[in-house]
């Protein structure tokens, strides 16, 4: 692999690396950016469902990445370049030495998505959360639980906003998800595939350890503070965590990792 040389941060040819920051607000028409060596080894890995386009590297980082680096096809370009030119290009310190622009994967809809999906699968659901880290958990715990696949209704934030996928560990990149759905059409489709649709949220009656495993089971999630709307949960079986010292709720993520847990280990 021919390693390209970068020695200003105007180099044309890094332009999609430039001022991360800004542009990670306004998108980067179906590139993202992958940031540190734990996210590229997944981005880089055969479960991948995206491709890397691009690989800017601190010049210091690409002996212990040779391993990485040979996954990469030799169409892809890799620029190196000292740390302050990474910085510039970067628009703020970039201590990790190592970023990527990859593709996102095409977009499936929930029929297509569900229909891959085995007899005692989990799926997770997910309604109104706009903050990226609780995203990256959520899709960190549909991974590490063996959820199959990751709704996001129209109201979620972006999955492949940069910190999103850097608090996923990479999982955002190798999960099967479906984005921008309406609420009420993703609960129609899920019950339509033989999902039981169940809604956590602290208010419900249910414990969530009484609720039974097994079937197809959809586990939907919603924001902290307002949780789900009424509307979604007179829709679905409403279970909860049963909360100790006048608590009445978890944050989401970790609500998320709780209740796959629950649906995903046999007792």
């Amino acid at each position: 692999m021919a390693l390209i040389r970068i020695d200003s941060a105007g180099d044309p040819r890094i332009a999609g690396f430039r001022d991360i920051r800004e542009r990670d607000l306004t998108g980067r028409r179906g590139l993202f950016v992958a940031e540190g060596e734990v996210v590229l080894n997944v981005l880089t890995s055969a479960r991948s469902l995206c491709r890397p386009t691009a690989l800017l590297l601190d010049g210091k980082r690409v002996e212990g990445l040779a391993e990485m680096l040979a996954r990469v096809a030799d169409e892809t370009p890799v620029y190196v370049a000292d740390q302050p030119v990474l910085d510039a290009i970067a628009g703020f310190h970039l201590h990790r030495g190592i970023l990527a622009l990859g593709e996102k994967p095409r977009a499936e809809t929930l029929e297509s998505c569900l229909a891959g999906t085995g007899p005692d699968c989990v799926v997770v659901a997910a309604s109104g959360i706009g903050n990226h880290d609780n995203i990256g958990g959520i899709f960190r715990n549909a991974a590490a639980f063996g959820a199959a696949a990751v709704l996001l209704d129209r109201t979620c934030c972006d999955p492949f906003y940069r910190k999103a996928i850097r608090v996923s560990v990479g999982a955002v990149l190798r999960t099967p998800m479906v984005t921008g759905l309406d609420p009420s059409a993703m609960i129609d489709g899920l019950e339509a595939a033989g999902f039981a649709v169940m809604a956590l949220t602290p208010g419900a009656e249910t414990p969530l350890e009484h609720s039974p495993r097994g079937g197809r089971v959809a586990l939907i999630l919603g924001p902290e503070g307002p949780g789900l709307s009424p509307g979604v949960i007179g829709r679905c079986r409403p279970v909860g965590i049963t909360m100790s010292g006048g608590f009445d709720s978890l944050n989401v993520s970790v609500a998320s990792g709780i209740a796959l847990h629950h649906f995903t280990r046999e007792a």
